[in-house]
């Protein structure tokens, strides 16, 4: 026999099922959490410039690269230096203790290709001095030894020791890549860095990004 439901409980499980049914289709419409997070991040190096503080060059005074404890152990016998010649290098191959016997680098400033690992200098986009003098005085040497270590990060690349000797501490506006191709990725690795670490910009700094982020 079959059996009939109650018109109160028929009811019920209509109001129960439309319920269930605007439920789904709200959450339906919600973007998941990693799709918003996405969405912040994306923020252009346009816009992250304009939101850097623009903020008179500091003073160098106390200065060290002590004070930036770089090349640290990165674990499998690699320190830092030789963890980013493995990494931007061709080909490479290493001894027991992780120092490059053979591979080839290419020089992303200049274009020039090396063979031998001695030609090759491992630059700080920002560099140390630069930092110093845009907010990392006030540092701990904890968090400056992060900054002259940071793989994560645009931080670090294998360049042509001639030509890191030549960049030095310089910002933008003072150096820029020879090689003019470049430009639009280095102004945008830099303002990457600085934006991550809350770093600041001089007028002139910010003038001659804008100018390099006009190339891309």
């Amino acid at each position: 026999m079959k059996r009939v439901l109650p018109t109160a409980a028929v009811a019920l499980s209509a109001l129960v099922a439309c319920s269930s049914s605007a439920t789904s289709s709200t959450d339906d419409k919600q973007p998941p959490a990693d799709s918003i997070s996405a969405v912040e991040a994306a923020a252009g190096p346009g816009e992250q410039l304009d939101e850097l503080t623009v903020a008179a060059r500091g003073s160098m005074d106390g200065y060290s690269r002590d004070k930036y404890p770089h090349w640290i152990d990165q674990g499998d016998s690699c320190n830092t230096r030789e963890a980013v010649l493995k990494r931007d290098g061709k080909d490479v191959k290493t001894g027991s203790d992780c120092y490059p016997t053979s591979g080839t680098w290419k020089s992303p400033y200049d274009g020039a290709t090396w063979t031998d690992p001695s030609d090759v200098d491992i630059d700080h986009m920002v560099p140390l001095g630069n930092s110093w003098v845009s907010g990392a005085k006030k540092w701990t040497n904890a968090e400056r030894q992060a900054f002259a270590n940071d793989l994560t990060n645009p931080q670090l690349f294998a360049v042509t020791d001639n030509v890191n000797q030549s960049k030095s501490d310089k910002a933008p506006d003072k150096w820029r890549p020879p090689l003019k191709s470049y430009w639009c990725q280095y102004s945008t690795d830099w303002i990457e860095v600085k934006h991550h670490y809350k770093l600041t910009v001089t007028t002139e700094e910010k003038a001659a990004l804008k100018d390099m982020l006009a190339t891309c």
